[in-house]
């Protein structure tokens, strides 16, 4: 699969350009419930970075430059801490090119800004910056927590919650086996579920 076909049309000249610089494969996969991407070396030495299929064009491109600068790192400081200050640079520095309204709307610049002055191992993990990135619309057929009203039933991972009260940023959620409570990002999408199922 071409890599062009699932970024901005004006990131691919940069994206083109670290892909000869750097000397990895990039692999594009279906999509994985706990990751968006990932780096390895192989066991024949090479280096291979996989990126999944049901990104959108933005999401798709951080998430292939945050991998990139896990190579980087690697490359240049050998073992380091994998989301340490060595990566946080190296991400940072990467990701210049790309802060441009032709390749990021305005609508998420802001929000990308903002997260790459710390960023994260996961860029779930900053609400305002993965609302931004999914157009502040939930996949197909799902809900994020903060739309499900209070006490209502949803599925996430396969496992039946009922939503409660809202702590300063979180939810709580009540996971119907095993009766603990545990918290959410409003930002995590889940599958809304007849409670007479139960």
């Amino acid at each position: 699969m071409d890599f062009k076909n699932f970024i901005p049309f004006k990131a691919i000249p940069f994206v083109q350009f670290l892909i000869d610089e750097h000397n990895f494969t990039l692999k594009i996969v279906n999509q994985r419930q706990t990751k968006h991407g990932d780096f390895r070396q192989l066991p024949n030495g090479k280096f291979q970075i996989t990126v999944n299929n049901n990104l959108n064009k933005h999401q798709f491109l951080l998430t292939l430059v945050h991998e990139i600068a896990h190579h980087v790192t690697h490359q240049k400081f050998g073992r380091v801490q994998p989301h340490g200050k060595e990566w946080k640079a190296i991400f940072q520095h990467l990701m210049l090119p790309f802060l441009h309204p032709d390749i990021y709307p305005k609508e998420i610049l802001p929000y990308l800004a903002n997260y790459l002055k710390n960023p994260k191992a996961s860029t779930d993990a900053d609400v305002n910056l993965s609302m931004a990135l999914k157009g502040n619309e939930a996949s197909a057929g799902k809900s994020f927590i903060f739309n499900i009203p209070l006490g209502s039933f949803f599925i996430f991972k396969n496992i039946i919650y009922k939503r409660g009260n809202k702590r300063r940023t979180r939810y709580e959620c009540l996971n119907i086996k095993n009766k603990k409570v545990y918290l959410f990002n409003q930002n995590v999408e889940v599958t809304l579920f007849d409670k007479e199922h139960i």
